[in-house]
């Protein structure tokens, strides 16, 4: 198979569609023979992943390498930031994390140098194993005010020669002052590797855009690679959270209500993707306690920082809601930090997430939990509730939950145990993907007080469906051979 120049695909802004485009091609070159990659630099998110070796990656790079068919390692996505408050993010490098920088410290302090040296290791290395290496920007790439700094657009893509798109999203409009002005902004050796532009989330009949396309080309000199119309029949993991309050309507008859707690640091949100395609299910997300108390089922998930979410809740009523809803016997389950917040206490010795050294739980579990230094990222196998199937899931969470009283709620594949089981409506666990498992849904549902149907889901066969239809549609509405073209010139 010819080696093929890497490709990269990089946005008028964030939020444009740059993850799913690059999971579709991952998908793309996969079906045509090729061992694609993704690669991401530097990728800033609460919704991570961990690797088969026990490290650290953004969520979008290891959904990518699923598309491409591959196991997902720090070298698709080698600098995370995952923010724990409005001005400071813990910097996770290689898949480790290497302390808390503030936006000032982290942008500002210094060029990246040492940094960049390591983004570019990361990509020679990946790309001498794979062909070729499927590139994602991160926001705009004409912030020219970082140039300089930017680890993550243009700067890699010289380092890569990659052959590199621009995508902008049609539907938040402005597009052709968006695609101007990111095109106009460049320098002429970064202008130099911009083979198309691709125009997303476009409504309508695309023919009414012909002429624009044409006008586009002209003010840019930079071709029109397609135009990708708008979907609402593919399901693939989106990157950020910024919607979940705009998802699915607050309480619906004739199905299970659940809420799922919004925080504001919360993580992994992924967690509950295969219950937003249950029919059984209406799932939500809100911090609103009236939604809260009169829901079948209510979840606590993930969050970067643990204690300031747990004194939010507390602030807004949504706490109280919680524990209400466990005392009328609803089912009020926990996913790590969820998990943390519904035992006694919380301490933080090493101040982990803060200066706050302790704080009470909601007191739903017996269990007390210490936030560590260390970070534990481990890929999971696991029997729920001594099931005979086993299920999978993985973890990623700084602290240690303990109980005088264990009463576990799954076994490890490494003979631990894991969480904490009160009783069939209430339990936490540190593993997130533990929804995805059919046996853990069906238990769930079964014993909320609702009648439920036994079902089981193949989501990940769902999710294989789901990158095929993403190639499809991309193929479909893109100049696949000038595409190629570009990559084998």
């Amino acid at each position: 198979m010819k080696q093929l120049r890497p490709v990269m695909f990089v946005g008028t802004a964030s939020d444009v569609g740059k993850s799913v485009i690059t999971a579709g091609f991952c998908r793309i070159f996969k079906q045509d023979g090729y061992s694609p990659a993704p690669f991401k630099a530097q990728n800033m998110s609460l919704n991570s992943y961990a690797t088969p070796d026990g490290l650290e990656i953004g969520r979008a790079q290891a959904v990518q390498a699923e598309a491409a068919g591959v196991a997902c390692s720090t070298d698709m996505n080698p600098v995370l930031l995952k923010p724990t408050n409005d001005k400071t993010s813990q910097l996770v490098l290689h898949g480790k994390p290497a302390g808390n920088q503030s936006a000032w410290e982290y942008f500002m302090q210094n060029d990246k140098h040492a940094l960049f040296e390591e983004v570019k290791q990361a990509f020679d290395r990946l790309s001498a194993k794979h062909n070729p290496v499927v590139m994602e920007g991160a926001g705009s790439i004409s912030e020219i005010n970082l140039r300089h700094r930017d680890i993550t657009n243009m700067r890699i893509a010289l380092h890569a020669g990659a052959a590199v798109y621009l995508v902008g999203d049609i539907d938040r409009g402005g597009i052709f002052g968006s695609v101007y002005g990111t095109v106009a902004l460049l320098p002429p050796e970064e202008r130099a590797l911009l083979k198309g532009v691709i125009i997303n989330k476009f409504r309508g009949d695309i023919r009414l855009f012909e002429d624009g396309k044409k006008q586009l080309e002209s003010l840019t000199g930079v071709p029109v690679t397609g135009v990708l119309p708008y979907y609402h029949d593919i399901y693939i993991e989106e990157e950020d959270s910024v919607a979940l309050s705009l998802k699915h309507k607050k309480h619906t008859t004739g199905r299970i209500n659940m809420a799922v707690v919004l925080l504001r640091h919360m993580s992994n949100f992924t967690d509950f993707n295969a219950l937003e395609k249950d029919e059984r299910v209406n799932i939500f997300y809100t911090d609103n306690p009236a939604d809260i108390v009169t829901a079948d089922i209510v979840i606590l998930p993930g969050s970067k920082n643990t204690m300031a979410d747990l004194i939010a809740i507390r602030n807004n009523g949504t706490a109280r809601a919680v524990t209400e809803a466990h005392k009328r016997n609803k089912t009020v389950i926990g996913i790590c930090g969820g998990f943390q917040m519904m035992g006694a206490v919380i301490t933080d010795p090493h101040g982990v997430e803060g200066e706050l050294a302790s704080m009470p739980g909601l007191g739903i579990l017996p269990v007390a939990t210490e936030l560590t230094k260390e970070k534990v990222t481990e890929q999971r196998s696991f029997r729920y509730r001594n099931s005979s199937k086993p299920c999978e899931g993985y973890e990623i969470h700084m602290g240690v939950t303990a109980s005088e009283q264990p009463s576990p709620l799954n076994q490890l594949d490494n003979g631990l145990p894991d969480g904490y089981f009160l009783n069939e409506k209430c339990w936490g666990t540190y593993l997130h993907g533990i929804l995805d498992n059919d046996t853990v849904i069906n238990d769930l549902l079964a014993n909320c007080g609702k009648d439920a149907i036994v079902k089981d889901f193949d989501y990940r066969g769902f999710r294989e469906q789901q990158y095929d239809k993403l190639a499809e549609h991309i193929r479909r509405h893109l100049d696949m051979t000038a595409i190629y073209n570009a990559l084998n010139s």
